[in-house]
């Protein structure tokens, strides 16, 4: 399954990361971290980073991880960081910093020390704890109750970390959803390598801990299922296997059958379990069998109507029933360390009971987890007690497999879906068993509304999509949080530029074509505001304000060119491209109607068809081929931004 409202932030708005007082000692001031922490607190002083600093580790504590706190402290101040387990001390460190097992007694004892009171051990998984606390004795103590929780406590970390100190404060954190992640199953191009490498990584950062890898055009995952993949193919599977890894992320391997699958062929099972087995090798502990997209109108072969009759919908739960429950039974359960089996069934996107789902809800093992895609394809919400009715209808609490920002389906043409993870309400995590979005072609690009379904996921009581959003453009500015290269503050105009972009691509279609994200909300508010001044207020300052804003439209393309991650940009090029046309064309508008308040009206006409000529030209900006599945004419801000140009001249 490819896919065959809150305003936004206004772009004149800045949400920086807060950069404490070393004084501070109240609640005022806490730093920004995304995903949204269960619980923060303010403990005092900032923690000072300079000269050398030891890092007190044990066993629970990876190399990743080790690293990981490594290229944070050096780049907060420190010149020299040491990594060492428990024993002496580090000759003339400046700070010593734990991170290992909360029970651990130097822990327990650094938590003590500075006053903070959290919960007893043991912490759930993935959860941390982490006491920061500057002064004449200063405390940096990270506690886990496993290895991801540890590389989590330092994810964290990074996002504390200002020149030259740590954020004083305290933090309890846990998911809500122990499953978060990504799927790629899109339809048409599937990320490259270094694509899919960078992603892996993104999602260590903000906490995702999940990658389903089902690309509909990798023709070993669904139409050449039964044949193993090719030597150097398995290869890079394993480079991806590794990165996850590294990066606390499970691989999904999912292999989709059901369009030539005979059910009740022992050797169809067989090549099956052959091909699970050669990703087991490969290093792959969870798998997924998808049957969507697919017909259970007729069977791929004639012993599936002697076994189970003849096709209805019916017959086909329970043959799928049948299948899914041998992979569970005689795969899954055999194979050390692997993970319950995941499944996409055809019947996917309502909650309406039916005699498939009955088929699969009576017979299918309780362990296998059941995706779905909410009420619709693409619904316009989620809502809790859509998920409580799913997990009703389908008897075990469902993932959900949200269809945003996915951009395959025809009512996405020419769309780059930038907008906020809205309407996908707090509280799903008491029904859902875990969150994957389906991402668009554009990978990087991706990343906007994966950070806001991370925050989902991971807390999604204090989650507010305008701020998840903000923070997105922070990363791909260039905030604490983005890649190898650490980089404590975003580029404050650079961020401002990719929010006016954010905005113009903030329309997010159904399946008809029609939006469920408004388009360009903030820009549509603007025109508004302008054209009520033009009917009674004061027209010269409606287009000094309105030129400002056109001004921001028109620059925003080379300060994202100039300070945005390049990945990203290159993703958007051809948006970026109309946007540079759009926004000249918007100036153009505003200096007519500025010639017309003048009375030059042969400057006005001058300038009005100069700006439906740049319209025009920004109207025939097309997709790149083959990198966008469908291609079409690239949309930004339509039915708002073109339609003020074109009507613009008729303004009296």
């Amino acid at each position: 399954m490819g896919c065959s409202n809150n305003a936004p932030v206004p772009a004149t708005s800045s949400s920086p990361q807060a950069s404490p007082s070393a004084d501070s000692g109240g609640q005022a001031d806490l730093p920004q971290v995304t995903p949204q922490p269960r619980t923060m607190t303010r403990l005092g002083q900032d923690v000072r980073v300079r000269g050398t600093v030891e890092v007190v580790v044990d066993p629970l504590v990876d190399r990743p991880t080790r690293e990981l706190a490594v290229r944070v402290l050096r780049s907060a101040g420190a010149s020299h960081v040491v990594v060492r387990e428990p024993g002496p001390a580090v000759d003339g460190a400046t700070l010593s910093m734990r991170l290992g097992h909360r029970k651990a007694p130097s822990v327990v004892k650094g938590i003590q020390h500075v006053g903070f009171s959290v919960p007893p051990p043991p912490l759930p998984p993935e959860g941390y704890v982490l006491a920061a606390r500057g002064g004449d004795d200063p405390t940096l103590v990270l506690g886990a109750g496993d290895s991801a929780g540890a590389y989590y406590a330092v994810q964290t970390l990074r996002q504390l970390a200002t020149p030259g100190r740590i954020a004083g404060v305290g933090i309890v954190d846990k998911p809500q959803m122990s499953t978060r992640g990504t799927i790629e199953g899109f339809y048409g191009s599937p990320w490259t390598h270094a694509e899919r490498m960078d992603q892996l990584a993104f999602y260590g950062e903000v906490k995702l801990n999940t990658y389903i890898y089902a690309p509909k055009d990798d023709p070993y995952h669904r139409r050449l299922w039964r044949e193993p993949y090719p030597r150097e193919k398995l290869a890079r599977l394993g480079e991806l296997i590794g990165q996850a890894a590294a990066h606390h992320v499970t691989f999904t391997f999912a292999l989709s059958p059901g369009t030539s699958i005979c059910y009740s062929d022992p050797a169809d099972f067989d090549a099956l379990r052959a091909k699970l087995q050669q990703l087991y090798d490969a290093g792959v502990r969870s798998f997924s069998v998808p049957l969507d997209d697919i017909s259970y109108t007729e069977w791929n072969c004639s012993a599936d109507r002697a076994e189970y009759g003849p096709p209805s919908p019916d017959a086909a739960g329970r043959a799928q029933a049948d299948l899914l429950n041998r992979v569970q039974r005689e795969f899954i359960d055999t194979h050390p360390d692997t993970q319950p089996l995941q499944t996409v069934p055809t019947e996917y996107s309502d909650v309406e009971d039916s005699p498939y789902k009955t088929a699969l809800r009576t017979q299918l093992d309780p362990r296998v987890q059941v995706m779905w895609t909410g009420v619709g394809v693409i619904p316009d919400e989620v809502t809790v007690a859509d998920a409580r009715r799913a997990a009703q209808v389908w008897g075990r609490k469902v993932m959900l497999w949200d269809n945003y920002p996915v951009n395959d389906f025809d009512g996405s043409t020419g769309r780059l879906l930038l907008g906020p993870y809205a309407q996908r309400r707090s509280g799903l995590h008491e029904h859902l068993s875990g969150l994957v979005v389906n991402p668009m072609n554009q990978a990087a690009a991706s990343k906007v509304v994966e950070i806001g379904a991370a925050g989902l996921a991971w807390n999604s009581a204090d989650f507010d999509p305008q701020r998840a959003w903000h923070a997105a453009a922070e990363h791909l500015a260039g905030d604490r949080f983005a890649g190898d290269e650490q980089a404590l503050r975003p580029d404050p105009e650079t961020v401002e530029a990719l929010m006016v972009f954010f905005d113009l691509n903030h329309m997010a279609p159904l399946p008809s074509g029609e939006p469920w994200l408004a388009p360009a909300p903030e820009l549509a508010r603007r025109l508004d505001e302008f054209r009520a001044a033009w009917r009674g207020g004061d027209r010269s300052a409606a287009l000094r304000q309105l030129r400002g804003y056109a001004e921001k439209i028109a620059g925003a393309p080379e300060r994202i060119r100039e300070g945005a991650a390049q990945n990203f940009v290159s993703d958007a090029t051809p948006w970026l491209q109309a946007t540079d046309l759009w926004g000249d064309s918007l100036l153009a508008t505003v200096d007519g109607l500025r010639a017309r308040l003048d009375g030059d009206e042969a400057a006005a006409r001058r300038y009005f068809g100069e700006a439906a000529d740049l319209a025009d030209r920004a109207g025939s900006v097309r997709t790149v081929p083959g990198e966008t599945l469908p291609q079409g004419p690239v949309r930004v801000a339509d039915g708002v931004l073109d339609t003020f140009i074109r009507q613009a001249p008729e303004l009296r």
